[in-house]
């Protein structure tokens, strides 16, 4: 995605006056309708509307905050870019501490869910979504193994 964009919208800070928040990882989505995709990870996930950058009428990018740390950047689908991957073919995990509050919020909102929340064999506790765009979104409270 790129940041030559010529419109700007949300709550996006100057890079000047801010502290840079602590490094984290990133995922990138391309979408078919990006607008939507933005207006339903806000409105019925919770992500923060960070920054969008427009041109033409396209996303060019997106910075959407998760609340807990990190987030998401997405932007219009471009067929042959470089950094073009087909929309609807990723998964996230994010890491919430309320899991049973969000699953709540979410399941209130009208998401249809893929897995509804439960307790793994594994020691979490999650449940899981598909977007507008067909991208598997899993909520838990396992933030990973420790490092070693």
């Amino acid at each position: 995605m790129t940041n030559s964009a010529n419109t700007t919208t949300g709550t996006g800070t100057d890079a000047g006056t801010s502290p840079a928040p602590a490094p984290t990882v990133w995922p990138t989505l391309q979408a078919h309708d990006a607008h939507a995709l933005i207006d339903f990870l806000v409105e019925k996930i919770g992500f923060l509307r960070t920054a969008v950058y427009e041109d033409g009428g396209q996303v060019a990018h997106c910075q959407l905050d998760w609340p807990e740390g990190g987030g998401v950047m997405l932007g219009s689908h471009k067929p042959g870019g470089e950094w073009s991957r087909p929309p609807g073919t990723s998964g996230c995990y994010v890491v919430t501490n309320d899991v049973d509050g969000l699953y709540e919020r979410v399941k209130a909102a009208g998401v249809t869910f893929t897995r509804e929340l439960a307790d793994q064999d594994y020691g979490n506790r999650e449940f899981a979504i598909r977007d507008p765009e067909g991208n598997l979104w899993s909520f838990g409270y396992y933030r990973g193994a420790p490092r070693p």
